[in-house]
């Protein structure tokens, strides 16, 4: 299973640049979000019901930003880029109502889609790192100038790229664990 993930995953960390950060000579420079949490803050532990340790719920985030376009749409997306196989995507929810700043505790936003994650499933999948091994987890919201228009439960790939090809701002929560 890892290694199915890895052959998906390695084509997209070098091509589109989107999973460490974008690098993609489309955009020159999205506009800047804020994201938060009113369940942790940057650098500090991820609370346990969010992880496979405790309820695997996915947690409440909000986001705000000036940025140069209306969005059509927001992207969130959750990953580890320090995992054994990198990245590694926990979750991605798509096709956002431009008019949402919040996602709910373990609820998507009526309307809003979910890709298929690094497991293959198109769900939340609760980080669960391996006895006290730092890992560093990335909730990233994506403004978009455009809806992506994939079906529920899209591929990984699918879905990045699409995310890639619309970014028109960025914003990124950073939490640790181990």
């Amino acid at each position: 299973m890892r290694l199915a993930a890895l052959a998906v995953l390695l084509p997209l960390a070098g091509g589109c640049g989107l999973l460490g950060g974008l690098s993609g000579s489309k955009l020159v420079a999205p506009g800047s979000m804020t994201v938060t949490s009113p369940e942790f803050r940057t650098d500090v532990q991820l609370p346990p019901q969010y992880t496979c340790a405790g309820a695997g719920l996915s947690p409440p985030l909000y986001w705000s930003g000036a940025l140069s376009q209306q969005p059509k749409s927001f992207a969130v997306v959750v990953d580890d880029g320090q995992a054994p196989i990198t990245p590694y995507v926990y979750w991605i929810a798509f096709d956002i109502s431009p008019s949402t700043t919040a996602i709910a505790q373990n609820r998507l936003p009526p309307g809003a889609k979910q890709g298929q994650n690094s497991a293959g499933t198109a769900r939340y999948d609760p980080p669960c790192p391996e006895g006290n091994e730092l890992h560093t987890y990335r909730f990233t919201v994506y403004a978009l100038n455009a809806w992506l228009k994939l079906p529920n439960g899209s591929g990984l790939r699918a879905t990045w790229s699409a995310i890639a090809s619309h970014v028109i701002g960025v914003g990124r929560l950073t939490v640790k664990t181990g």
